[in-house]
C-alpha cells in the first residue's frame, strides 16, 4: 500500500530498502484500489429483493452525500433543510461492490481487506461471510479474506445499522449506564460533532468514509516507518528509523538505509532475520548540521523523505514513504512567581503561540478537498499564526491536512477525538480507544507541525456539569477511576511508546490535577465568561492565564454567504425562523445583539447588522489577544475560538464556510504581527507596549500621537528605541493628565495612535480611544476611491479626510481577494489595497463599495430602527 504516494519531492531524501531472499516471495505486494463501482440502499425491516433499491454511491464518503447525489434529499444546509433530514439517523443503510480476483491475485499467499475508515458501527461481508464487525469510525480496519475469495467476481457487502440503535444496543450491555447518565451515543466511536453543537448542525451519518482496498502479500509487508527525533540539535540530530515489518514465515533480510539531504544519498547495510509476526527493526542516524524545521516565522520548514523497500533480489517486494521535519520540541513546566509555565520550546526558542482552534471543514467529511485545506491553512499562515488546535469533536484529520501544515510551519495542537461527553467505563470500551489511538499516532506522528496530544476537549471540567455532581458518590468515584484509566493511563502510554518526544497533555482545559488558586497559575485555561456570562470584552484583562486555548465572539458571516442558504424574506431581521435555524447557541442572536448596542447605536438595516457585527467580533477578540501578548512571559499562548465553519452559520469563526475571511481574519494579522504595537490605558496613563516574537533585538523608531478625528496632532512623541527578542514591554508612558494639558479634554473626539518604522516600513500600527466606545463621536467619513490595473491584478486607492474606522470593500458578486479589509483610515491617509479578481476593470469599478463604520448607523437619531429587532 503506497499511503504516502501523493507526498511531494522534499529537499531531502532518505531510502531504507530490505531484501530478504529467503522471507520475500518474488512477487510485489499489490495494492487494488476498491472506491469505485458502490451501490446504496436503505435496509427496509422487512425482506428486499437482492437486486431491488440500489443507487450509485461514492466510496469515500457517507449516506447523506449519495443520498444528495441521487436527489432523494434536497441541499442539507438550505434554509430549514437540517429538520427535515433527521430521519436519516433512524435509518439503516448498506453498501456493495462487485469486484474481480484474478488467478494471480489468488495466488498470493496473504489477502487483505482494509478500511481505513467505516462510519461507524457496521458489519463487513464478503461473498456472504461476516468478516469484520466495527464500531470505531476512527480505527484503520484490516481483515485477512483470502479464503472468502474465489477466482472471478467477489461480493463486499457492509451494512450499517441506524447509529442511533447500534450505540442504544452497546449502551445497555453496560450495567454501570443506568447509574453513570452516560450518554448511549458514546458507546460507539463517532465524530461527536456529528450530533450537533453550539456552531453546527446535526447530521449523524453513516459510510464508508475513509479509502478502502485489498492488499496481496506472500510473506512479508511492510507495516510502519517511524522516523524517532532522540536528539536534534543545530550542530547534530540522532535518529532512530523504525520498520515495522509483518512476516507470515522465518527468514532473512538485507537492510539498507539511505540518507541526505541534497545531492548523493549515504548508505548504511545490515543484515536481519524476520520471524512469523511483527519485526521491529531500528536504524540509528546521526545527521550533521541538519536543516531544522521550525514554526512559522521563526525559519525554515525543510522536510526530509524516507523510504522503505522490501526487496527480493531486483523485485522490489513493498514500498512505504514518510516525510518528516527535525525539530525539538519541550514543553516546559517549570514554578515561577505566577504559579507554573506553560510554553512550547521549538529548537530551544520560547514560541508564542498565536492561532486559532480549528472545527471539521464540513459536516460532511468528504466534500473538503485538499485545496480547502490549502486555502484555510494558509489564511492562518498569512494572519500570521503559528499554531492551529485541532478540536476533539470531530475527526483526526487527512494526511493532506497535516501535510500542509508541516509545509506551512502550523503548529498543530492535537486532541484526541474526545469532545465534551463523558465517556463509558467498560473494558472493552478502553481496548477500543487504545486501539485508536494507536492507529492514529502511527499514522501521524511523522509529522513535525504535531507539538502536543491532548487526551480530550473539557471532558476533565465536564466532571463538575449536571447530572454528575448529583450522583452517589460511589458512581463519581468509578466514574473518575475510568477517566484516569483512560487519559492519564491508556492514551498517554500509547503517545510515550509510539512518539516519546512529543508531550502529552491530559485535556483541554487543564491544570495536570495540579491545584490552581488566585495565586498560582497553571496549565491551559478555556475563557468564556466572555459571551456565555455576558460580561465586558475588558474581562479578559482579568484573567491570569498560562495559555489560553479557547476564547471567543460571535459574529454573522458577510450577505453572499448568507444568500447561499436563505431567500429575500429570511433576511428580514437576524431573528427570522430561517436565521435562527442557523445560529446554534442558544440565543446566540440575542447576545451579539445586547453587545452590539453596548458599543454602538442600532445599526441601520440588515446588511449593515451583519458589518457590526463582524467589527464587535473583531474589536472583542482584540482586546483579549492584545492582552495576552502583552502578558508574556506569564501567559504564552492566544488560541482563539474559531477559525474555520462546516456549514454556514452566525458563529465565532474569523472565516466563514464559503472561506470568505471575517473583520476577525483581518484582525488577526494586525494583532498577531511578529512584532505588535499596543497601547493601553492602565494606572492613570496611556502606556505603549511592543511585543515582540524576533529571536534578534530590532531598531524602530515608535512614533505615538494624539490628534482629533480632522487629523490636528495635539501631542506627538518619536523615540528610535530597540525592541527586545521574544518580549513584551512598554516604551513610552503618557500620563492622562499630560493628554489633558494637551488638548484632550473632550475625550470623545480624540485618539491615539502608535506606529512603528523598521527599515522605512510602516510594521504595526493600533489606535486606541480616550473614552468608551459607545461615547466616541466619530465624524462621518466621505470616502473617494480609485481603481486602476488590468489582467486581474488591480489597484483600489481610498481616502478620507477625517479618520476612517474599519473601511470594508466589497464588490457585489464579482469574486475579489483584497490585500486588506476592515483597516483605519488615518485623516487624509490614502491606502493603497491590491486586488485579485478575474473580473473587468470596469466592472470592479461599477460594483465597487466601500464604507466604514459610521455608514452603518442613521445620522438621524430620532429615525426609527429595524432590522435587528425581533
Amino acid at each position: 500500500m503506497f499511503r504516502n504516494s501523493c507526498w511531494r519531492k522534499s529537499a531531502a531524501i532518505a531510502v531504507i530498502v530490505i531484501g530478504a531472499a529467503a522471507a520475500i516471495g518474488e512477487a510485489s505486494n499489490t495494492a487494488i484500489d476498491l472506491n469505485h463501482g458502490w451501490q446504496f440502499r436503505q435496509v427496509k425491516p422487512v425482506p428486499q429483493d437482492a437486486n431491488a433499491g440500489w443507487m450509485p454511491a461514492t466510496v469515500p464518503g457517507d449516506v447523506h452525500l449519495d443520498l444528495i447525489a441521487n436527489k432523494v434529499i434536497p441541499d442539507p444546509f438550505y434554509r430549514d433543510n437540517e429538520t427535515r433530514l433527521q430521519w436519516i439517523e433512524g435509518e439503516s443503510w448498506e453498501y456493495k461492490v462487485a469486484f474481480d480476483a484474478s488467478a494471480a491475485l489468488m495466488a498470493r499467499n496473504n489477502i487483505d481487506l482494509v478500511f481505513d475508515g467505516l462510519d461507524a458501527a457496521s458489519q463487513v461481508f464478503v461473498n456472504g461471510a461476516q468478516v469484520l464487525n466495527a464500531d470505531n469510525m476512527f480505527r484503520i480496519w484490516r481483515a485477512s479474506v483470502k479464503s472468502h475469495l474465489h477466482a472471478g467476481s467477489n461480493l463486499i457487502r457492509v451494512v450499517f445499522p441506524s447509529p442511533i440503535q447500534a450505540a442504544q444496543a452497546v449502551a445497555a450491555t453496560d450495567p454501570w449506564q443506568s447509574r453513570t447518565k452516560v450518554e448511549s451515543r458514546t458507546y460507539i466511536r463517532k465524530a461527536a460533532y456529528e450530533y450537533g453543537w453550539d456552531w453546527g448542525p446535526r447530521f449523524v451519518t453513516s459510510g464508508i468514509w475513509r479509502p478502502v482496498h485489498i492488499e496481496a502479500w506472500d510473506t512479508a509487508r511492510i507495516d510502519d516507518l517511524a522516523i524517532h527525533q532522540r536528539d536534534v540539535t543545530g550542530e547534530v540530530a540522532h535518529v532512530d528509523a523504525e520498520v515495522t515489518v509483518q512476516a507470515s514465515s522465518n527468514g532473512s533480510a538485507n537492510l539498507t538505509l539511505q540518507y541526505g539531504n541534497s545531492g548523493k544519498p549515504a548508505t548504511l547495510t545490515r543484515s536481519v532475520v524476520l520471524h512469523t509476526g511483527q519485526n521491529i527493526v531500528d536504524f540509528p542516524v546521526e545527521i550533521q548540521h541538519p536543516h531544522l524545521w521550525y514554526p512559522a516565522g521563526y525559519g525554515d520548514q525543510p522536510l526530509y523523505q524516507f523510504t522503505v523497500q522490501i526487496s527480493a533480489g531486483h523485485q522490489t517486494a513493498d514500498t512505504r514513504s514518510v516525510r518528516t521535519g527535525l525539530r525539538s520540541i519541550e514543553l516546559r513546566r517549570q514554578l515561577d512567581q505566577w504559579g507554573r509555565s506553560f510554553e512550547f520550546i521549538v529548537n530551544g526558542i520560547p514560541v508564542f503561540a498565536k492561532g486559532a482552534d480549528v472545527i471539521p471543514f464540513d459536516s460532511f467529511a468528504n466534500r473538503v478537498t485538499p485545496a480547502d485545506y490549502r486555502r484555510i491553512l494558509e489564511s492562518a499562515r498569512d494572519a500570521n499564526m503559528n499554531m492551529i488546535r485541532h478540536w476533539g469533536g470531530g475527526y483526526y484529520e487527512t494526511d493532506e491536512f497535516y501535510q500542509i501544515c508541516d509545509e506551512l510551519g502550523i503548529m498543530v495542537w492535537q486532541d484526541f477525538m474526545f469532545g465534551n461527553n463523558w465517556q463509558p467505563g467498560t473494558y472493552a470500551f478502553k481496548q477500543n480507544i487504545e486501539a485508536e489511538a494507536e492507529d492514529q499516532v502511527r499514522r501521524l506522528r511523522n509529522h513535525p507541525s504535531i507539538v502536543i496530544w491532548c487526551g480530550n476537549n473539557e471532558t476533565e471540567v465536564a466532571m463538575g456539569w449536571a447530572p454528575r455532581p448529583s450522583l452517589p458518590a460511589d458512581v463519581r468515584y468509578q466514574m473518575w477511576q475510568d477517566y484516569l484509566t483512560e487519559f492519564s493511563g491508556i492514551l498517554p502510554r500509547v503517545v510515550a511508546r509510539l512518539e516519546p518526544e512529543i508531550p502529552y497533555w491530559p485535556s483541554s482545559p487543564s491544570a495536570d490535577y495540579e491545584e490552581v488558586s488566585e495565586h498560582f497559575h497553571s496549565g491551559d485555561e478555556h475563557i468564556w465568561d466572555v459571551w456565555h456570562g455576558r460580561v465586558p470584552f475588558t474581562t479578559y484583562e482579568t484573567h491570569h492565564p498560562r495559555f489560553v486555548t479557547e476564547y471567543g465572539f460571535q459574529s454573522f458571516p458577510e450577505m453572499r454567504t448568507i444568500e447561499t442558504f436563505t431567500l429575500p424574506e429570511d433576511r428580514t431581521s437576524i431573528f427570522t425562523p430561517v436565521m435562527l435555524s442557523h445560529q446554534k447557541n442558544n440565543e446566540g442572536n440575542s447576545i451579539i445583539h445586547d453587545y452590539l448596542l453596548r458599543d454602538y447605536p442600532e445599526p441601520k438595516d440588515f446588511t449593515s447588522f451583519l458589518y457590526v457585527s463582524q467589527v464587535l467580533q473583531a474589536e472583542g477578540i482584540k482586546i483579549g489577544a492584545e492582552y495576552f501578548r502583552r502578558s508574556r512571559p506569564e501567559t504564552m499562548g492566544s488560541i482563539y475560538w474559531q477559525l474555520n465553519d462546516c456549514w454556514p452559520v452566525a458563529s465565532w469563526s474569523s472565516i466563514d464556510y464559503d472561506g470568505r475571511w471575517k473583520a476577525l481574519q483581518y484582525y488577526a494579522r494586525r494583532f498577531y504581527a511578529p512584532v505588535l504595537v499596543s497601547p493601553h490605558e492602565e494606572g492613570g496613563s496611556m502606556r505603549i507596549y511592543v511585543v515582540s516574537d524576533k529571536t534578534t533585538a530590532l531598531p524602530v523608531t515608535l512614533n505615538v500621537s494624539l490628534m482629533d478625528f480632522d487629523g490636528k496632532v495635539l501631542l506627538e512623541d518619536k523615540h528610535e528605541v530597540s525592541i527586545d527578542a521574544l518580549a513584551s514591554k512598554v516604551y513610552l508612558d503618557w500620563p492622562l493628565a499630560k493628554l489633558t494639558e494637551a488638548g484632550a479634554a473632550d475625550t470623545s473626539r480624540v485618539f491615539i495612535v502608535a506606529r512603528l518604522i523598521a527599515g522605512g516600513e510602516e510594521i504595526s500600527r493600533n489606535i486606541a480611544y480616550l473614552a468608551p466606545v459607545k461615547e466616541v463621536h466619530l465624524k462621518p467619513a466621505t470616502l473617494s476611491t480609485a481603481v486602476s490595473g488590468e489582467k486581474g491584478k488591480y489597484t483600489v486607492r481610498v481616502t478620507s479626510p477625517v479618520l476612517a474606522r474599519d473601511v470594508y470593500l466589497s464588490f457585489g458578486n464579482l469574486d475579489a481577494t483584497v490585500s486588506d479589509n476592515y483597516f483605519d483610515l488615518m485623516p487624509g491617509e490614502t491606502r493603497e489595497i491590491a486586488v485579485s479578481s478575474p473580473a473587468a476593470l470596469d466592472a470592479l469599478r461599477s460594483n465597487i463599495s466601500v464604507v466604514s463604520l459610521t455608514d452603518a448607523f442613521k445620522h438621524d437619531p430620532s429615525a426609527p430602527t429595524i432590522e435587528a429587532t425581533r
